[in-house]
């Protein structure tokens, strides 16, 4: 039988009749047509998720979101929270029409629809891999948000899944769509500063949120009663149960606590860790030792993830890294940038620097930021929209600006950063077999981790 995706490429074709050609309006098999238009399903109806999707979240506006998109039909959403679920649903049927989008509290009712071509996965960290595993073997492509997993073993599971099925796979670290990433990247690449002799790679930590917790600084751990209408269990999923408490289920909650992710390390450290992996053509391997310093809370706080961070490493050819928290960041950065930003990814050339972040590229040359290209330059893929070149891939079948191997490749990092903190240990790597080779002791980090009952056969199967 003929999958929707590939019908989806065909009926954009000449219309043929009784083996003659025939005139037809566009609309009916046009790009836009309702026959030829990407079905797409939301796991996860969080504030990310609303902004990707329907444009708006708080004082943020999305432009170019998917409900804008034409050829593209929400048709259904996920969310354990069934007040958000609906919510998100009746925002799509006011665009689209009553009952034109499904709201689910179990994703896997949503994977079941033979309608669907792709999702979104936007949960909180724990359940990326599994929900994308699940999502896969369901027929469906995928993008989903950064970081890739809460653990090593299961991004390996989803590769093999991915390079079994040929699903196409996007990473949400949207900044590779970004024309100054892009742009900066491509003058690393092509030798404008020289041979690169390090970089570094920093992001806002914890401490920025301390604030937003019910219960400064970590969340509280009293026990509460779990509000009606949130599937508790099916939030909390492959992760060990605990009790509800008002900061747990919360986005600070999923940020920071170590039994969902791997705090900002991960979280936000995604990002500028995939420029610096993008303009060290380093998709495909990772440094060969990481050691770190950092921060963690108190034993017993709610939010247990490294809160503050200074890692170092080396790959194999000698290019130095750093990745820092902002805390620790700023006065480095400060010491040679002339705008100082909570983020942002520096490179370090013989014969100067170019730093990037979302407002802007910097460099110690600024003539650099209007440099043109040369015609022998090796150029970048070029994405102006990412969730765009996500569902135009789902139609070419075409690799994605953010394809799986550079998300696990940065995604290792953080888990090697979070690694040498935790032991305080210099943890020694090989790229290649993607094991760690000095006797560091792994157990218990996120390395691998187990699954809640019964979510532990999602990666046995």
């Amino acid at each position: 039988m003929m999958k929707r995706r590939q019908f989806i490429k065909r009926a954009a074709g000449s219309a043929v009749v009784a083996g003659f050609p025939t005139i037809v309006p566009s609309s009916v098999f046009g790009e836009n047509a309702p026959s030829n238009r990407i079905h797409h399903g939301v796991i996860g109806a969080g504030g990310r998720s609303r902004y990707i999707n329907l444009g708006r979240v708080g004082r943020w506006v999305n432009e170019g979101s998917v409900l804008t998109m034409e050829d593209i039909r929400m048709v259904a959403v996920a969310d354990p929270k069934r007040r958000r679920a609906d919510s998100f649903a009746r925002t799509v049927d006011a665009k689209y029409g009553a009952g034109s989008c499904t709201a689910y509290q179990d994703f896997r009712e949503l994977l079941e629809r033979d309608d669907i071509d792709c999702v979104l996965i936007a949960t909180p960290d724990h359940w990326h891999v599994p929900a994308a595993l699940l999502a896969v073997r369901a027929g469906k492509d995928i993008m989903v948000e950064k970081p890739l997993s809460t653990s090593l073993s299961w991004a390996k599971a989803l590769r093999e899944e991915i390079e079994q099925t040929g699903a196409v796979f996007q990473y949400g670290t949207q900044q590779r769509s970004y024309s100054q990433f892009r742009k900066a990247c491509e003058l690393v690449r092509n030798g404008y500063i020289g041979e690169i002799k390090e970089v570094h790679s920093w992001c806002p930590d914890m401490s920025q949120q301390f604030s937003g917790f019910h219960h400064p600084p970590y969340g509280s751990t009293r026990p509460e009663v779990v509000p009606p209408g949130f599937d508790f269990d099916m939030w909390i999923g492959p992760a060990p149960m605990n009790a509800y408490t008002v900061d747990r289920c919360t986005n600070l909650g999923a940020y920071h606590i170590y039994d969902y992710s791997l705090g900002f390390i991960a979280g936000w450290g995604a990002h500028p860790l995939d420029i610096q992996q993008w303009g060290l053509d380093m998709d495909h391997t990772g440094p060969v030792w990481i050691e770190g310093r950092g921060v963690i809370p108190p034993p017993g706080s709610l939010a247990d993830s490294v809160e503050s961070w200074d890692v170092e490493g080396e790959y194999a050819n000698g290019i130095r890294m750093r990745l820092m928290g902002e805390r620790v960041a700023r006065p480095v950065v400060k010491s040679y940038h002339y705008t100082v930003r909570d983020h942002g990814t520096t490179f370090f050339g013989e014969d100067g620097w170019i730093s990037v972040d979302r407002t802007a590229m910097y460099s110690s040359d600024r003539s650099l930021a209007k440099a043109e290209m040369r015609s022998s330059d090796l150029r970048l893929p070029v994405s102006q929209n990412h969730d765009r070149n996500f569902f135009d891939c789902v139609r070419s079948r075409e690799q994605p600006i953010s394809p799986f191997e550079a998300a696990m490749r940065s995604d290792t990092i953080s888990h090697l950063g979070d690694l040498a903190i935790r032991t305080g240990q210099r943890v020694e790597w090989d790229p290649e077999t993607e094991q760690v080779t000095n006797g560091v002791n792994t157990q218990g980090s996120t390395l691998d981790r187990e699954l809640r009952e019964p979510w532990s056969r999602v990666l046995e199967i």
